[in-house]
């Protein structure tokens, strides 16, 4: 007779990590399984250009609670900022500025100036009604500030790191995630992609992977999870077969809606899973000759195939510029002619030597890059999937409440995951299917 785990937690990421881990040192049998041949899920450190670079994920903070917790338990707080920018290139109306920082600064404070009154608790996404921006995109947003063309460049460009499609992403993740900082876009970029693990995000996985108790078995894809109301049975992608009392599902949702769930998720829910994470961006990493002066470049995408550049850091006797692509299909990563030409734009007399990225819409278990939600997702489905279903939960940062897109929104909702699975094992969970 095969085996009966407490829970089987689906995804070997951040969030999927810490669900196994907690639940299987309270004393759950737990198993693990991940579709990759590596635990990390989007977060992903590799030997690139001649050293340790995150392809994926690679940034965390000091006031992101469960990312610190982790970092201080296992030694790892020791963290790198990036290179201070000593000039700021700006493409907007088709011209590159330099002298447009300011000014940009005091439109985005007008674009979020309402971010803290419509979401003022930052654990709680739906603490006020914000029904009349429900179904508002930030292009919407954008357009009824009623700003020239050049202003209205200068914002797309400020946010170009996070949101990478205007007309397909909603308002609603974007000011909750800076109403949860203060209602400041600079604390929400700080805490987002400015300091980064010494030893890269894999000393992170590795270390939490190290604590855990559960039984990890990697390259198995699930394909099937059926709740038959006292039990779990996932089905893989080779013909076989887990048994379970509970199950966790921690993959990205783009990933998560090629598994046949049954009993079916709640409407909400499907057309979120459905509809899918709309990022088609990717990180590219370029390493270019020499010691430059640090600078950062902001894009609108759509009008530059680089959209968010800042040299990060030295790398030997040249130094390493990390940039975020809106569309990864506007440029090769690996024709070093069209990242170098790219890069001219702002700073002339640059020369690339070598570059390394991840394709994350080609991989089969991301399917798309991190997450910023459709409008409606965000305060509809996802707030519906974090309830569970019958005896099946879930977990991501896709789908976080505290701190959506973000390493930190991961390992909350893995450890919320974990804590309703006891609450199902317990018999204190209603089950919250239809």
């Amino acid at each position: 007779m095969s085996q009966v785990y407490d829970t089987v937690v689906v995804g070997a990421g951040m969030a999927g990590l810490v669900a196994a881990r907690d639940l299987s040192t309270r004393g759950r049998s737990v198993l693990l399984v991940e579709g990759r041949d590596r635990i990390g899920g989007r977060t992903f450190t590799t030997t690139a250009c001649g050293g340790e670079l995150d392809l994926g994920g690679g940034y965390v903070h000091w006031t992101q609670p469960n990312v610190w917790v982790e970092l201080e338990k296992h030694g790892l707080e020791h963290l790198n900022p990036p290179l201070e920018s000593k000039t700021f290139y700006q493409l907007a109306d088709g011209k590159v500025h330099t002298d447009e920082f300011e000014r940009t600064h005091e439109l985005v404070a007008k674009f979020f100036a309402d971010a803290r009154e419509r979401f003022p608790l930052p654990f709680n996404p739906t603490a006020v009604d914000n029904s009349d921006i429900i179904d508002q995109t930030l292009e919407q947003r954008i357009a009824s500030m009623n700003m020239s063309k050049k202003d209205s460049d200068l914002i797309k460009g400020v946010i170009s790191g996070l949101c990478h499609n205007y007309s397909l992403h909603g308002s609603q993740q974007l000011l909750f995630a800076v109403a949860t900082n203060f209602g400041n876009y600079a604390a929400e970029l700080e805490t987002a992609g400015s300091w980064s693990l010494p030893g890269g995000m894999k000393s992170l996985s590795d270390a939490i992977q190290g604590e855990s108790k559960a039984e990890l078995r990697l390259s198995t894809a699930i394909t099937k999870i059926t709740d038959n109301g006292w039990g779990v049975t996932l089905s893989t992608s080779n013909g076989t077969q887990i048994q379970a009392k509970t199950v966790v599902v921690a993959t990205p949702i783009n990933t998560m809606r090629h598994i046949a769930i049954t009993p079916a998720l709640p409407p909400t829910v499907q057309k979120m899973l459905t509809e899918g994470n709309p990022v088609r961006g990717s990180k590219l990493w370029v390493i270019v000759r020499g010691h430059i002066e640090p600078f950062s470049a902001l894009a609108p995408p759509g009008q530059h195939p680089l959209n968010s550049v800042r040299v990060e850091k030295r790398w030997g006797d040249n130094t390493a510029i990390l940039c975020m692509i809106s569309d990864s299909d506007s440029i090769k990563h690996d024709d070093l002619a069209a990242v170098q030409k790219a890069l001219r734009l702002f700073v002339p007399d640059l020369e690339v030597v070598d570059t390394a990225w991840q394709d994350w819409n080609a991989d089969d278990f991301s399917q798309g890059g991190w997450m910023m939600h459709r409008p409606r997702h965000f305060l509809e489905g996802c707030v519906d999937i974090r309830k569970g279903h019958g005896r099946i939960s879930f977990a991501g940062a896709d789908i976080a409440a505290l701190g959506p897109c973000t390493i930190d929104g991961a390992m909350n909702s893995g450890a919320a995951a974990a804590r309703q699975v006891e609450a199902i094992l317990n018999g204190k969970n209603k089950d919250s299917r239809p």
